[in-house]
């Protein structure tokens, strides 16, 4: 069945030039991530890492390397990724519910278009910042090749900004003309990107002596999470909707019933994505400044140590931030007022459920949806900490086994397949589900 369906995919003109398209886009963002930015020396920089992951101490390059599949550690034209976009939007976001004047505005004809042209522009702003880090990371480590600081500097910020922004727009081009959500995608192909390497690691280890026992626990773990993230993305709350019979002209309309369909977790992993872009950029800001050779202010070095990925303080922050951003982003996609509006406005009601209450009703269920969905993406992102304290992987293994890297990879991939799915059965073709057998498990 899987074989028939792939050969469907490219039988689909418009199918296939999606998928081409998309791959295309691919090739080239992964070319940008190798390509080491002017002034840096790239020997140097491999020698400074390799030492690193032989200490076990490139904790930070290894988190920002699975987001860019390795463009961080090579100091590359797409070093930053998407990540400063991600952060520009979680601040407008925070903005529009600071300002209500400014949400009025978005809420008007053109709104939406003046919104990304100002979180653009605000990813600039982000983008410099993020890349004079750089700058001051990549001097403390000792890899700068250009005697004039003055000038590297202008030239890396200049060069790092401009490719983020040519990282977005690819993004968008990929959701214009390809398949998927083009950010998710991006992301989605430098956290694949990483696997052989950790695959490689995992194997060195094991005949370093290793325990095998451990990673044969390890793989069914990482085995067992990704059923469970299926499990959980394939659960909805079904919400019956019954609207009444209305006469228009000589025609009647209504007396339907239907329901509203709530997923478990409705925010799917845009919390993960917020909340690691979210400490990503004090996390670099700092760890640039503690790289100093000649040693860091004190309270620095304790700050570098606070936000490490396999500290406490990290790992309780990102919980609370995952939480925060699973309602935060619930209440801006599925605004109980507006839907409860829609319905009253369609002459609809919820069975047992007064009109003036409805806007309650379903607050409450959102509520009881949300709570047990964060907290279950919390789970996993804190697994990778874990696996690193027992199991003693190296942060680029285990954040394979669990954590953002894999609910993203889960995801993306079923939500790009869902998009392909709708375009085969769209074009009368067999898609990668029987029919009659696609099913959501209501709660």
């Amino acid at each position: 069945m899987a074989g028939n369906s792939i050969v469907n995919m490219f039988k689909v003109k418009e199918l296939r030039k999606r998928l081409l398209f998309t791959l295309l886009v691919l090739a080239v963002y992964r070319l940008g991530c190798v390509l080491t930015i002017p002034g840096v020396n790239a020997s140097a920089l491999l020698t400074y890492f390799e030492e690193l992951a032989r200490q076990n101490k490139n904790s930070f390059s290894s988190y920002m390397d699975f987001f860019v599949g390795g463009a961080f550690s090579q100091f590359s034209v797409f070093m930053l990724g998407v990540m400063p976009y991600i952060s520009t939007q979680i601040i407008m976001q925070l903005l529009l519910i600071v300002f209500p004047s400014l949400k009025r505005t978005i809420q008007e004809d053109g709104g939406q278009q003046k919104m990304a042209a100002w979180t653009r522009i605000g990813t600039i702003f982000v983008c410099l910042i993020q890349s004079y880090a750089v700058t001051v990371y990549a001097k403390n480590i000792g890899v700068v090749s250009i005697n004039n600081e003055v000038a590297f500097k202008m030239l890396t910020m200049l060069t790092v900004t401009t490719g983020s922004m040519i990282t977005i727009w690819l993004g968008d081009q990929i959701t214009a003309r390809g398949i998927g959500n083009g950010i998710s995608i991006l992301i989605f192909s430098g956290i694949v990107a990483r696997i052989p390497s950790a695959v490689s690691q995992m194997v060195t280890q094991i005949k370093n002596g290793g325990n095998f026992v451990f990673v044969i626990v390890a793989i069914v773990i990482f085995v067992a999470i990704i059923a469970l993230v299926v499990f959980e993305e394939g659960g909805e709350r079904k919400i019956p909707v019954n609207y009444a019979k209305r006469v228009v002209g000589r025609k009647m309309y209504g007396g339907t019933s239907t329901y509203i369909p709530f997923k478990v977790n409705p925010s799917n992993v845009i919390p993960l994505i917020f909340a690691s872009s979210f400490l990503a950029l004090p996390n670099q800001i700092v760890q640039s400044v503690a790289a100093n050779e000649n040693g860091a202010p004190k309270w620095v070095t304790t700050l570098s140590r606070m936000l490490n990925q396999e500290s406490i303080v990290y790992n309780v922050v990102l919980v609370v931030l995952i939480i925060f951003f699973a309602y935060f982003y619930t209440q801006v996609t599925l605004n109980p007022t507006e839907i409860a509006k829609q319905i009253r406005e369609n002459g609809g009601s919820i069975p047992t459920v007064r009109a003036d209450k409805t806007e309650e009703y379903l607050q409450k269920i959102l509520n009881r949806l949300v709570l047990p969905g964060s907290l279950f993406l919390a789970a996993i992102a804190i697994i990778p900490t874990l696996i690193m304290i027992i199991f003693k992987f190296p942060q680029s293994v285990a954040m394979l086994m669990g954590g953002t890297s894999l609910i993203i990879m889960v995801g993306v991939a079923t939500d790009t397949m869902a998009q392909i799915e709708a375009l085969l059965k769209m074009h009368h073709q067999d898609g990668f589900v029987k029919k009659g057998k696609i099913r959501s498990r209501s709660l």
